[in-house]
């Protein structure tokens, strides 16, 4: 829900990390939120203490070293907000998962790698089990996005899966209180993902039929939420709908959901990550 209240931010310290430092002080100074700075470590940092391996206050030891260590990070790029530094031992995902759950967070923001093609392959990277595996929201980029991008964000695109459903709504709300925070444009579109025309059936008509309900959705969502915002229905594979829309619109920030299923191996066939 907005406004967002506490924002969860994973520190691995590195480069990919602190490239998104400014746009995560930013929301917490828009939106008045705590911070919740969470780190992750492993058997690694055992090598940082001289404690015996057998001594009981080894990992006590250990974790208060992690903790401080945010602590200095965090009063080092987030001096004036509020923040809480978290370091637990184990997977960065699994860390994320319950300190989101044990504090109430209901927002992430991390970092993305990007890699191409591929992407859909690296079920194990921690941004694609976020993703996957949280219900609530998440900010992400590429590093080729953030060296784009400048806040504040001048434009917005709404990315609307499916125009007759409750996650539709939920999408335009959030677009248009995010557009109203920033005093930035909004745009909306939708992709209708029609079979090509082939030698044995013209899909024509029916695409003209499909677009035009989705229009007829769109237009009355949009009426019943009071909200003015220029739409595009488009014709084509919903990725690349939504990015040449948002080269189109100049959009710093793309606002979307998940779709239907968030089950043990929908993340395979997923428009999210494409």
């Amino acid at each position: 829900m907005l406004p967002f209240r506490k924002i969860l931010f994973p520190v691995d310290y590195s480069e990919s990390a602190k490239r998104i430092v400014p746009f995560v002080y930013d929301a917490a100074q828009k939106h008045s939120a705590d911070l919740l700075l969470v780190h992750a470590y492993g058997a690694e940092a055992l090598a940082e203490t001289n404690m015996r391996l057998a001594d009981p206050a080894l990992f006590d030891e250990v974790r208060g070293l992690q903790t401080e260590r945010l602590r200095s990070y965090g009063e080092k790029y987030f001096g004036g907000t509020k923040f809480e530094p978290i370091a637990r031992l184990g997977e960065a995902a699994t860390a994320i998962h319950d300190v989101v759950h044990s504090h109430g967070a209901d927002l992430v923001m991390l970092p993305t790698h990007g890699y191409g093609p591929v992407r859909k392959m690296l079920l194990g990277s921690v941004t694609a089990k976020v993703l996957h595996d949280y219900s609530g929201a998440i900010w992400t980029a590429t590093p080729e996005a953030l060296a784009k991008t400048e806040l504040p964000y001048g434009s917005l695109l709404c990315a609307v899966p499916d125009a007759s459903s409750e996650e539709a709504e939920a999408i335009l709300r959030a677009g248009a209180s995010l557009a109203k925070l920033y005093g930035a444009g909004l745009h909306v579109v939708h992709s209708v993902d029609t079979p090509p025309m082939t030698s044995e059936f013209d899909f024509t008509p029916y695409r003209e039929e499909l677009k035009a309900t989705a229009r007829k959705f769109l237009c009355g969502l949009l009426d019943r939420l009071d909200i003015r915002a220029p739409h595009s229905i488009l014709d084509g594979a919903p990725a690349e709908c939504v990015r040449g829309e948002a080269l189109r619109t100049g959009a710093g920030l793309i606002v979307t959901g998940r779709g239907h299923a968030q089950g043990a191996v929908s993340r395979l066939w997923s428009n999210l990550y494409t």
